[in-house]
């Protein structure tokens, strides 16, 4: 399997969803592995598309014009009307906006200013999620792979808290290693040892214990400040 040459996919893409949508085509975009130069031969290409509105007709438009493209099944991403991402909880636009490079329009002028406190509320939120599937998937399925999802997507609350206390944010993985310290890094490792092949099924005990601790200190610091504001 050989990598795919992104720019010149993107051009395609763009020209094909511009020729089905035309004026209707407010932004495109790239967000994911390939937008931050980490892609291997079996990374999903994530697109942003955003159009004036989006009904079931124009899912269906632009499902069947895609279906031309080469690695098809590699396509995902985020399609969305300009007015529901511009209303969309802000705290969720954080990343979404940070990953996203952009081929076609500008977000800045589809989305309200992200503040400080968004950020934080990005960060809580993070730390909810993966702490309550964590301890779920300990519980019910005590499924290794599970556990190495929750680490990949650890690594998005980790840039998003750094950004929180920094006012700096960090794409690539191995600028990351630079900056993080202490219970941070380790998540950031744990996160490396999944993607890298290199643990043991033995460790499944020792990385839960992790990721409960580390997410329960983010809880227990963000919502305190939550409470007092």
């Amino acid at each position: 399997m050989t990598m795919i040459h992104i720019e010149n996919w993107m051009e395609l893409y763009s020209n094909t969803v511009r020729r089905v949508f035309r004026d209707r085509v407010i932004f495109i975009g790239l967000q994911g592995s390939y937008g931050r130069g980490e892609a291997n031969e079996n990374s999903d290409i994530d697109v942003v598309l955003i159009l004036d509105r989006v009904k079931l007709e124009d899912l269906k438009q632009y499902n069947s014009a895609i279906q031309s493209l080469s690695n098809r099944e590699k396509i995902c991403g985020f399609v969305s009307g300009v007015n529901e991402i511009a209303g969309w909880a802000k705290y969720d636009l954080f990343q979404f906006y940070h990953d996203t490079i952009s081929y076609h329009g500008n977000l800045d002028k589809m989305i309200p200013p992200i503040e400080h406190t968004d950020i934080r509320h990005a960060v809580l939120n993070g730390a909810c999620n993966l702490y309550h599937m964590c301890s779920h998937n300990y519980l019910h399925s005590a499924d290794m792979q599970a556990l190495a999802g929750l680490y990949k997507a650890a690594v998005f609350t980790l840039q998003a808290k750094h950004y929180y206390e920094t006012g700096s944010y960090i794409k690539q993985r191995t600028e990351m290693y630079d900056v993080l310290v202490d219970q941070d890094r380790r998540i950031l490792q744990i996160s490396e040892q999944f993607k890298s092949g290199s643990f043991s099924e033995d460790q499944f005990e020792q990385f839960t214990d992790e990721m409960l601790n580390w997410t329960s200190g983010l809880i227990t610091t963000l919502s305190k400040y939550v409470l007092a504001n």
